[in-house]
């Protein structure tokens, strides 16, 4: 594997920060998440990453991740596998579809051998990750912007029922774009469910917005496209969009206690704190 064949999108990129986090994870003492393909990927992509003119290649390669991100990513990914499963006790031959999949292997954590999983995210994203993944009759990967209908018309040949995931992606949205999209996922598949996480609103205006630029542009090494631009005040703010969208229940960082240091701990008592990035959880009827 070349360097060139490493080259993602600022945002795209983003999805190596989640391998990496995953992987770290999986090799630590207790990990929260066991995620064995993410070490093997990362085995492979380490070498090239290593050579790599980008910073945050390197840093990757090294090892050099903040460890309070590497406890929440592995958390979040912890928590939407058991919503994956949560859905596939209910209905066992549903279909999942991980909006802005990135390199999870969220399909090999999750198989109950009858569910139909689709992996969607941008071209460049997909073409790294067919070199680590194979589809078959169940599991498809589709590249494409999550803003293009073409791929609601891939996924609706099957029957449903339908969860929609979105793991760290409508932030990066712009608001038009998200309300049109859940939009569309009401219409077009009616009684899905969507679990996706948001971040506050009050950190996609100034002054705030500035302080997670400088975290995303200068600590994380990540392009000028990775910025939060869509936010939420309230849990149950995208009711407001249809009378057909449902609030169902939310989950914080904070509900899980492994490895989360004392002082964050308390911080999570404080709404402004705990409702700073967070899921939500909604059936769209």
């Amino acid at each position: 594997m070349t360097e060139e064949e490493l080259v993602l999108g600022d945002v795209g990129a983003t999805s190596l920060i989640t391998l990496y986090c995953h992987a770290i994870e999986t090799r630590s003492e207790n990990p929260i998440l066991s995620d064995p393909k993410s070490v093997e990927i990362t085995s492979v992509l380490s070498p090239v990453l290593a050579r790599s003119r980008d910073p945050l290649g390197r840093r990757l390669a090294e090892g050099i991740l903040d460890p309070l991100l590497v406890v929440h990513i592995a958390l979040r990914a912890r928590r939407y596998d058991r919503y994956v499963r949560d859905f596939l006790n209910r209905f066992p031959e549903g279909v999942v579809v991980d909006i802005g999949c990135g390199l999870n292997a969220r399909f090999l954590r999750t198989d109950n051998g009858m569910v139909h999983f689709y992996d969607l995210d941008l071209p460049d994203v997909i073409t790294l990750k067919k070199r680590f993944f194979q589809e078959t009759e169940r599991y498809h990967m589709i590249a494409s912007s999550v803003l293009d209908d073409v791929w609601m018309s891939v996924v609706s040949v099957r029957p449903g029922p339908f969860l929609f995931l979105a793991e760290g992606v409508f932030m990066y949205l712009e608001e038009e774009a998200v309300r049109s999209m859940v939009l569309r996922l009401r219409e077009r598949f009616p009684d899905c469910e969507l679990i996706c996480e948001v971040v506050n609103a009050l950190w996609v205006t100034r002054p705030l917005n500035r302080l997670v630029t400088y975290k995303m542009q200068r600590r994380l090494r990540l392009g000028k496209d990775a910025v939060f631009r869509f936010g939420i005040r309230r849990s149950d703010e995208m009711e407001t969009w249809h009378p057909g969208i449902r609030f169902l229940d939310e989950w914080s960082y904070y509900d899980s206690g492994e490895k989360i240091p004392g002082w964050l701990k308390f911080f999570g008592r404080l709404r402004l704190f705990r409702y700073t990035q967070w899921t939500v959880h909604y059936l769209l009827e």
